[in-house]
């Protein structure tokens, strides 16, 4: 494995306080299709229904094995449309890996301006790690002088927020999955929503690089699909308790609309997080993310508001981030403060 995010948390999975997992699986379980539901199982019908609940045209969604297959068909269809023309890809920082050293991967350079001209602008929306989510108006401002703006909406359902596929400008691809929220890392499914304008020769890309998802991979989806309203109930009594024990411990934060908080109480990230090893604690370190500066903290388990506490202990005193926005700036300063 190379990929350095999930080689930190795969090695470290038997720590008894695991802030590290950024999906609901082991919270919250999804249905198993039965026999005859995998048998007869259809994409287009798993695309009509998932294109129905995100009003789009059907045409435009294209399904992958998970949000990570998502992003990286769309950095290289792009990166090909770029051939001769400016190669970078517009990021903020932090970020979720797998988009930057995505875009590094296709021939793009990650570039943090946000003034400089760009191919593509690629930004997790709610934010991975920090939690937040962005508004119409600072997507708009941020993508500006970027040809194609991705955005990886992989948290969208648990800010309970509409997809972004239709921002007023043009190239909006946005991509999803059901790894996350419906705890399906066993199903391994995914989509793609192409903007009306590159539909056409995305489907033929789409059709020359992608294999058909198998029938379980399909059933399971829509069984899954189909049960979302129960999930959510379950997933949201989840996060609303584990949201009020990070508040209470935060009280500078209104909590994260994402499953993920980002502390830069821990001036060194890395020290941080091998320093809470040692209490059996796991948290990811900010300079796998892009910024060294602190640790992102994860609010997907049962057990959340104990391993916060374990965390915290084990991290000793530090400094607490309290976010102050600042008018003119790119991003919100952030302030510590000792605890």
């Amino acid at each position: 494995m190379s990929f350095p995010l999930a080689e930190w948390i795969d090695s470290h999975l038997g720590c008894r306080h695991n802030l590290g997992l950024s999906g609901m699986q082991g919270s919250v379980r999804h249905p198993a299709p039965r026999a005859g539901e995998i048998s007869s199982a259809d994409s287009e019908v798993l695309r009509g229904e998932l294109a129905d609940g995100l009003g789009v045209d059907p045409r435009r969604v294209f399904l992958t094995p998970g949000a990570t297959e998502a992003n990286s068909r769309v950095l290289a269809y792009l990166s090909g449309r770029a051939r001769g023309r400016r190669r970078a890809a517009r990021v903020h920082f932090p970020e979720y890996p797998p988009l930057f050293d995505g875009a590094r991967w296709a021939g793009f350079r990650p570039d943090p301006s946000r003034t400089n001209r760009a191919a593509v602008a690629v930004v997790s929306n709610p934010r991975n790690p920090e939690g937040d989510r962005w508004s119409t108006a600072r997507l708009l401002e941020w993508s500006e002088g970027a040809d194609s703006l991705l955005v990886d909406e992989t948290f969208r359902e648990f800010a309970h927020a509409p997809s972004v596929h239709d921002l007023p400008r043009p190239g909006v691809w946005t991509t999803g999955t059901f790894t996350k929220f419906y705890a399906g890392d066993d199903l391994r499914v995914g989509f793609v929503v192409a903007p009306e304008e590159e539909r056409p020769r995305f489907s033929e890309y789409h059709g020359v690089v992608a294999d058909p998802l198998s029938n379980f991979a399909i059933a399971t989806a829509l069984a899954t699909w189909r049960a979302r309203d129960r999930l959510r109930r379950e997933v949201d009594s989840v996060l609303e308790r584990n949201r009020a024990a990070f508040r209470r411990s935060f009280p500078d934060s209104t909590g994260p609309e994402a499953p993920v908080a980002f502390d830069r109480g821990p001036p060194d990230g890395e020290r941080c997080a091998r320093r809470v090893l040692r209490s059996s604690v796991l948290v990811c370190p900010g300079g796998l993310f892009g910024d060294p500066t602190g640790v992102r903290l994860c609010l997907t388990r049962r057990s959340f508001p104990a391993d916060l506490a374990a965390y915290l202990a084990a991290r000793g005193p530090g400094r607490s981030a309290r976010r102050v926005e600042l008018s003119g700036l790119d991003r919100p300063v952030v302030v510590a403060r000792e605890r």
